[in-house]
Protein backbone atom coordinates (compact mmCIF):
# COMPACT_ATOMS: atom_id res chain seq x y z
CA UNK A 1 0.00 0.00 0.00
CA UNK A 2 2.65 2.46 0.81
CA UNK A 3 3.69 2.07 -3.57
CA UNK A 4 0.93 5.06 -3.84
CA UNK A 5 2.79 7.18 -1.05
CA UNK A 6 5.91 6.80 -3.50
CA UNK A 7 3.73 8.08 -6.56
CA UNK A 8 3.37 11.19 -4.81
CA UNK A 9 7.05 11.91 -4.29
CA UNK A 10 7.80 10.75 -7.29
CA UNK A 11 5.40 13.06 -9.45
CA UNK A 12 6.15 16.01 -6.93
CA UNK A 13 3.44 16.38 -4.66
CA UNK A 14 5.24 16.91 -1.31
CA UNK A 15 6.29 20.06 -2.97
CA UNK A 16 3.44 22.04 -3.05
CA UNK A 17 4.64 25.12 -2.06
CA UNK A 18 3.26 26.66 -4.45
CA UNK A 19 2.03 30.25 -2.59
CA UNK A 20 4.14 32.62 -4.29
CA UNK A 21 5.08 35.33 -6.68
CA UNK A 22 8.88 34.83 -7.90
CA UNK A 23 11.02 37.84 -8.84
CA UNK A 24 11.87 38.47 -11.79
CA UNK A 25 15.06 40.34 -13.06
CA UNK A 26 15.19 43.93 -12.05
CA UNK A 27 14.07 45.52 -8.55
CA UNK A 28 11.31 43.78 -6.43
CA UNK A 29 7.96 44.40 -6.01
CA UNK A 30 5.38 43.94 -3.25
CA UNK A 31 3.63 41.37 -5.87
CA UNK A 32 6.60 39.47 -6.87
CA UNK A 33 8.28 38.48 -3.68
CA UNK A 34 7.17 34.98 -1.44
CA UNK A 35 4.69 34.92 0.64
CA UNK A 36 5.45 32.86 3.33
CA UNK A 37 3.22 31.21 4.56
CA UNK A 38 2.28 27.38 6.42
CA UNK A 39 -0.69 24.79 4.29
CA UNK A 40 -2.52 21.88 5.18
CA UNK A 41 -3.93 19.21 2.99
CA UNK A 42 -6.29 16.19 3.63
CA UNK A 43 -4.47 13.69 1.60
CA UNK A 44 -6.46 10.64 -0.13
CA UNK A 45 -4.50 7.56 -1.84
CA UNK A 46 -6.86 4.88 -2.55
CA UNK A 47 -8.00 3.34 0.98
CA UNK A 48 -5.10 5.20 3.03
CA UNK A 49 -5.39 8.74 4.48
CA UNK A 50 -2.47 11.24 4.86
CA UNK A 51 -1.68 14.91 5.75
CA UNK A 52 0.48 17.49 3.66
CA UNK A 53 1.97 19.88 5.28
CA UNK A 54 3.97 22.85 3.70
CA UNK A 55 6.43 25.80 4.83
CA UNK A 56 8.10 28.62 3.43
CA UNK A 57 9.80 30.87 4.69
CA UNK A 58 12.39 33.84 3.61
CA UNK A 59 16.08 33.76 3.79
CA UNK A 60 18.88 36.11 2.38
CA UNK A 61 18.94 36.15 -1.01
CA UNK A 62 16.16 33.40 -1.13
CA UNK A 63 13.47 31.18 0.41
CA UNK A 64 13.71 27.48 2.09
CA UNK A 65 10.54 25.48 1.34
CA UNK A 66 10.03 22.33 3.14
CA UNK A 67 6.82 19.34 2.88
CA UNK A 68 6.20 16.49 4.84
CA UNK A 69 3.55 14.19 4.08
CA UNK A 70 2.67 11.11 6.92
CA UNK A 71 -0.08 8.36 7.42
CA UNK A 72 -3.03 9.00 9.46
CA UNK A 73 -5.81 7.34 11.62
CA UNK A 74 -6.17 3.16 10.71
CA UNK A 75 -3.56 4.20 7.52
CA UNK A 76 -1.08 4.18 9.78
CA UNK A 77 -0.92 0.24 10.76
CA UNK A 78 0.07 0.24 7.25
CA UNK A 79 2.27 2.92 6.33
CA UNK A 80 4.12 4.55 9.15
CA UNK A 81 6.69 6.91 9.18
CA UNK A 82 6.66 10.52 6.96
CA UNK A 83 8.77 12.22 3.55
CA UNK A 84 9.98 15.21 4.74
CA UNK A 85 11.91 17.40 1.84
CA UNK A 86 13.05 20.90 1.28
CA UNK A 87 14.95 22.79 -0.94
CA UNK A 88 17.18 26.03 -0.91
CA UNK A 89 15.89 27.89 -3.51
CA UNK A 90 17.57 31.10 -5.06
CA UNK A 91 15.94 34.06 -7.05
CA UNK A 92 19.23 35.02 -9.67
CA UNK A 93 18.80 37.42 -12.86
CA UNK A 94 18.05 34.83 -14.62
CA UNK A 95 15.30 33.58 -12.65
CA UNK A 96 14.81 30.83 -10.25
CA UNK A 97 17.05 28.38 -9.73
CA UNK A 98 17.80 25.04 -7.22
CA UNK A 99 20.66 25.38 -4.57
CA UNK A 100 20.30 22.76 -2.00
CA UNK A 101 17.26 19.44 -2.23
CA UNK A 102 17.26 17.26 0.49
CA UNK A 103 14.63 14.36 0.94
CA UNK A 104 14.42 11.86 3.75
CA UNK A 105 11.39 8.64 2.91
CA UNK A 106 10.58 6.57 5.91
CA UNK A 107 7.19 6.28 4.67
CA UNK A 108 7.30 3.69 1.85
CA UNK A 109 8.77 -0.03 2.03
CA UNK A 110 11.85 0.73 0.02
CA UNK A 111 12.32 4.50 1.45
CA UNK A 112 14.31 7.12 -0.40
CA UNK A 113 17.54 9.55 0.36
CA UNK A 114 18.36 12.53 -1.27
CA UNK A 115 21.57 15.12 -0.65
CA UNK A 116 21.57 17.45 -4.12
CA UNK A 117 23.68 20.49 -4.54
CA UNK A 118 22.93 22.59 -7.84
CA UNK A 119 26.29 24.48 -8.75
CA UNK A 120 24.87 26.79 -11.60
CA UNK A 121 28.76 27.72 -12.67
CA UNK A 122 29.88 24.46 -12.83
CA UNK A 123 26.74 23.21 -14.52
CA UNK A 124 26.69 20.22 -12.33
CA UNK A 125 24.65 18.25 -10.11
CA UNK A 126 26.54 16.54 -7.29
CA UNK A 127 24.92 14.96 -4.19
CA UNK A 128 24.37 11.45 -2.81
CA UNK A 129 21.23 9.29 -3.29
CA UNK A 130 20.78 6.68 -0.46
CA UNK A 131 24.38 6.62 0.41
CA UNK A 132 25.90 6.71 -3.11
CA UNK A 133 27.47 9.01 -4.65
CA UNK A 134 25.80 11.16 -7.45
CA UNK A 135 26.56 13.41 -10.46
CA UNK A 136 25.25 14.72 -13.69
CA UNK A 137 25.53 17.67 -15.75
CA UNK A 138 22.92 20.56 -16.05
CA UNK A 139 21.82 20.99 -19.19
CA UNK A 140 19.77 24.12 -19.47
CA UNK A 141 17.14 25.00 -16.55
CA UNK A 142 16.51 22.36 -14.47
CA UNK A 143 14.40 22.07 -11.30
CA UNK A 144 14.10 19.29 -8.24
CA UNK A 145 10.47 18.38 -6.70
CA UNK A 146 10.22 21.54 -4.59
CA UNK A 147 11.64 23.96 -6.91
CA UNK A 148 9.57 22.41 -9.83
CA UNK A 149 6.19 23.79 -7.96
CA UNK A 150 7.89 27.40 -8.15
CA UNK A 151 8.20 27.37 -11.85
CA UNK A 152 4.62 26.76 -12.36
CA UNK A 153 3.27 29.30 -10.21
CA UNK A 154 5.93 31.82 -12.14
CA UNK A 155 4.46 31.28 -15.43
CA UNK A 156 0.73 31.66 -13.95
CA UNK A 157 1.72 35.33 -12.61
CA UNK A 158 3.31 35.88 -15.67
CA UNK A 159 1.62 34.71 -18.35
CA UNK A 160 4.19 32.69 -19.29
CA UNK A 161 2.95 30.04 -22.02
CA UNK A 162 5.77 27.25 -21.03
CA UNK A 163 4.84 23.74 -22.33
CA UNK A 164 7.77 21.82 -20.86
CA UNK A 165 9.81 21.52 -17.67
CA UNK A 166 13.19 19.40 -16.58
CA UNK A 167 12.90 17.49 -13.31
CA UNK A 168 15.35 16.26 -11.61
CA UNK A 169 14.10 13.40 -9.83
CA UNK A 170 16.47 11.83 -7.82
CA UNK A 171 18.60 10.07 -10.34
CA UNK A 172 16.42 10.56 -12.98
CA UNK A 173 15.91 13.32 -15.73
CA UNK A 174 12.58 13.85 -16.63
CA UNK A 175 10.89 16.01 -19.44
CA UNK A 176 6.92 16.80 -18.12
CA UNK A 177 4.94 18.39 -20.30
CA UNK A 178 2.38 21.11 -18.98
CA UNK A 179 -0.80 22.07 -19.95
CA UNK A 180 -3.48 24.87 -18.59
CA UNK A 181 -6.98 22.85 -18.57
CA UNK A 182 -8.98 25.92 -18.36
CA UNK A 183 -10.93 27.24 -14.87
CA UNK A 184 -13.59 26.26 -12.65
CA UNK A 185 -15.44 26.51 -9.37
CA UNK A 186 -14.13 24.36 -6.56
CA UNK A 187 -14.96 23.63 -3.04
CA UNK A 188 -12.14 22.84 -0.29
CA UNK A 189 -12.59 22.38 3.46
CA UNK A 190 -10.44 25.86 3.38
CA UNK A 191 -13.72 27.90 1.06
CA UNK A 192 -14.76 27.97 -1.61
CA UNK A 193 -12.62 29.51 -4.83
CA UNK A 194 -12.56 29.48 -8.71
CA UNK A 195 -9.49 28.03 -9.74
CA UNK A 196 -7.16 27.42 -12.68
CA UNK A 197 -6.23 23.76 -13.06
CA UNK A 198 -2.59 23.20 -14.11
CA UNK A 199 -1.73 19.66 -15.60
CA UNK A 200 1.71 17.95 -15.97
CA UNK A 201 2.91 14.27 -16.77
CA UNK A 202 6.28 12.76 -17.38
CA UNK A 203 7.17 11.77 -20.77
CA UNK A 204 6.15 7.82 -21.42
CA UNK A 205 4.36 7.94 -18.26
CA UNK A 206 0.26 7.12 -17.33
CA UNK A 207 0.64 8.58 -14.31
CA UNK A 208 -0.99 12.66 -14.89
CA UNK A 209 -0.59 15.27 -11.82
CA UNK A 210 -3.84 17.89 -11.82
CA UNK A 211 -3.27 21.34 -9.27
CA UNK A 212 -5.96 23.66 -9.40
CA UNK A 213 -4.44 26.77 -8.07
CA UNK A 214 -6.07 30.28 -6.81
CA UNK A 215 -4.79 33.53 -7.85
CA UNK A 216 -6.65 35.25 -4.30
CA UNK A 217 -3.89 32.70 -2.23
CA UNK A 218 -1.39 33.16 -4.27
CA UNK A 219 -1.86 30.99 -6.92
CA UNK A 220 -1.98 28.33 -4.02
CA UNK A 221 -3.25 25.17 -5.30
CA UNK A 222 -6.12 24.19 -3.18
CA UNK A 223 -6.81 20.98 -4.87
CA UNK A 224 -4.37 18.32 -5.94
CA UNK A 225 -5.66 15.17 -8.15
CA UNK A 226 -3.39 12.66 -9.94
CA UNK A 227 -4.56 9.66 -12.41
CA UNK A 228 -3.26 7.16 -14.13
CA UNK A 229 -4.98 5.33 -16.91
CA UNK A 230 -7.65 8.00 -16.46
CA UNK A 231 -8.59 6.68 -13.04
CA UNK A 232 -8.39 8.70 -9.93
CA UNK A 233 -5.11 7.47 -7.83
CA UNK A 234 -4.98 10.26 -5.01
CA UNK A 235 -6.92 13.69 -3.97
CA UNK A 236 -5.68 16.44 -1.79
CA UNK A 237 -7.58 19.38 -0.85
CA UNK A 238 -6.75 21.99 1.27
CA UNK A 239 -7.87 22.38 5.18
CA UNK A 240 -5.79 25.26 6.18
CA UNK A 241 -3.43 28.36 5.29
CA UNK A 242 -1.74 30.54 7.28
CA UNK A 243 0.61 33.71 6.42
CA UNK A 244 3.52 33.74 8.22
Amino acid sequence: MTSYYRNIRSCSMLALICAMFLSAPGPASASDVVKPHAAAYKVKISVLGGTLNTRVEAIEGGYRAESSIEATGMSRVLARGSIRESSVIRITAEGLRPERFLSVDTLTKDGESVDLAFDWDDKTISGTIDGNEFGTDIDGDVHDRVSLQYGLMHDLLTGIDRTRYSLQDAEKLKLLAISNIGTKQVKVPYGRFEAVGIQHQAANSSRTTTLWCVEELGYLPVIIEQHRKGKRQMRAVLTDYQAL
